[in-house]
């Protein structure tokens, strides 16, 4: 099953950290499958309460997210994003193919 790393970026003070974040972090998803789903695009709010920026990175699971986030290439560059933003980031699982809403319902009364 899929899983994401995803993270929500306010106030991103651009500089040189911010830069060397950009510039390291590819190669830090290489080795466990990441790709960017999004990233830097703006996003058009049609409901109120968001601010801010996502960042969404796909992974094969969530044991190469969970790899990813906490391996030594990555936590040498976090530091970077955590002082020039305030931002929050989780890991999460993706649907299975197939899945439908209805699945939910299924889980919810069983």
């Amino acid at each position: 099953m899929p899983a994401y790393a995803i993270a929500q970026l306010n106030d991103v003070q651009l500089g040189p950290e911010i830069a060397d974040c950009l510039l390291r972090i590819d190669a830090s998803l290489e080795p466990f499958g990441g790709r960017f789903l999004i990233h830097g695009a703006e996003p058009d709010v049609v409901e109120p309460g968001w601010t801010g920026h996502i960042v969404i990175i796909a992974f094969a699971d969530m044991a190469s997210a969970r790899g990813w986030y906490e391996s030594a290439a990555y936590q040498a560059i976090l530091p970077l994003r955590t002082r020039n933003s305030i931002s929050t980031a989780f890991l999460i699982d993706g649907t299975k193919d197939g899945y439908q809403a209805k699945d939910l319902v299924a889980q919810l009364i069983a």
